[in-house]
């Protein structure tokens, strides 16, 4: 099987994580997974924090509606776009369509590399927005849309069910 093929159908969202760090050069290529994603116009709108400290992921959990998982992953990235970047381009379209899913492939691209290095993901959206920018001192023109906890999983969940190829798509010819 096509390996990404292979990865994209083996890839869980995991909530349980075990106490065991990330080697350096792992988390080196799953920056450059984030950074190898396109983006609107190549203009990169788009900012990861990368959090190890625990009172911070701490508060990020809380922040996330007490999902207290977050905090058990040795590595937390918050995903944010840039307004300041995207809006003189694309306008309001760019703040709240393009950036998002520039931010998106970045985090599909960090979750894959992730799973290819036998690491566990999660993407989170519930989460209040100020109460993440608050705690992480974020400037005005950066919004958090993704908090993303890594970590080696503790428990892998089998694969959920599917929605039919003839329920999910139309063609049209």
């Amino acid at each position: 099987m096509d390996e990404v093929l292979k990865a994209v159908k083996e890839r869980r969202s995991i909530r349980s994580f075990l106490k065991k760090d990330i080697p350096e050069e792992i988390v080196r290529k799953i920056i450059e997974a984030l950074i190898w994603a396109p983006s609107a116009g190549n203009l990169q709108a788009r900012k990861f924090y990368f959090i190890k400290n625990q009172e911070i992921k701490i508060k990020l959990a809380h922040a996330a509606l007490s999902q207290m998982f977050i905090a058990e992953a040795p590595l937390v990235i918050v995903g944010c776009i840039d307004k300041e970047r995207i809006y003189p381009r694309y306008g309001e379209r760019g703040v709240n369509l393009y950036a998002i899913q520039d931010v998106a492939c970045s985090i599909t691209n960090a979750m894959l590399v992730a799973h290819e290095n036998a690491l566990g993901t999660v993407w989170v959206g519930a989460f209040r927005e100020e109460e993440v920018s608050w705690i992480l001192k974020l400037p005005k023109n950066l919004r958090p849309v993704v908090i993303l906890p890594i970590g080696y999983p503790a428990y892998i969940p089998t694969p959920p069910q599917r929605v039919s190829i003839k329920e999910a798509l139309e063609f049209i010819e």
